[in-house]
């Protein structure tokens, strides 16, 4: 009597890893994020962000502080105003 037997592999078992078609599709997500990361420091390195100048936030206040031109007036104030001729158009609040 002959305790030993053996057991021949499965077809499945035999077969090569990289046959499995959803071990591709497992790999496939973070080959994609690994992808997209090199794209975007392709990116930020070929464009870099412009300077921006230290005294912006003063500019940006005496733009503020500048009367408005009639014909520059705000998207809501000219909007109903377009069709107005400019010695109708009322001045800007303030």
């Amino acid at each position: 009597m002959n305790d030993h037997t053996t057991i021949s592999p499965t077809p499945e078992a035999a077969a090569a890893w990289w046959r499995f078609p959803l071990l591709w599709m497992v790999m496939a997500g973070p080959a994609i994020v690994v992808a997209a990361s090199f794209l975007t420091l392709w990116l930020a390195v070929r464009t870099p962000d412009p300077v921006i100048e230290p005294d912006y936030s003063r500019r940006g206040i005496e733009i503020d502080r500048a009367p408005a031109d009639k014909k520059l007036l705000p998207a809501l104030a000219g909007r109903n105003h377009a069709a107005t001729p400019d010695s109708d158009v009322p001045a800007p609040r303030r």
